[in-house]
């Protein structure tokens, strides 16, 4: 059984190429980390981000990102120290997104312990897209980093 106090979320939307890299660093994942690790897919609801958040002691938070740098470019942003991570490319329907729901846990005071993310910078976010190649060489490596991180 997992354990809820180490959590990794893969954000994204699996449809629109680039934006489905957290769901996909989720699964890279199922085999690599401590059974003991919870991992969690989720389309980036904010709502949804800091329930998830609420519940853990330690996280890593893996998203796509859109800042102008090159594709496959991957930020590590360490929100318990005050940062925030890039923008997604899209917003939630309910308008917020990661960066938001960040800042809404860190001001209810229930931003966990330690809350890194990793944000992968996109290049393509058509729907019905595939992830791209870039990117999905990004997405193992901040696979390997983060199962050796958590």
């Amino acid at each position: 059984m997992s354990d809820p106090r180490r959590l990794v979320i893969g954000v994204g939307n699996p449809d629109r190429g680039d934006d489905g890299v957290g769901r996909l660093v989720a699964r890279l994942l199922r085999d690599r980390v401590a059974a003991d690790v919870r991992i969690v897919e989720t389309d980036g609801n904010a709502a949804r981000v800091i329930e998830l958040l609420q519940a853990a002691d330690c996280v890593c938070l893996v998203d796509a990102a859109v800042s102008g740098a090159p594709g496959g470019t991957i930020h590590r942003v360490n929100c318990s120290s005050g940062e925030l991570p890039p923008a997604a490319p899209t917003a939630s329907s309910h308008g917020l997104g990661v960066a938001e729901a960040i800042a809404l846990a860190r001001t209810l005071g229930t931003l966990p312990r330690r809350c890194v993310v990793y944000a992968v910078e996109g290049e393509d976010f058509e729907q019905g897209g595939a992830v791209s190649g870039t990117v999905v060489d990004a997405a193992h490596e901040v696979a390997r980093r983060i199962a050796v991180e958590i």
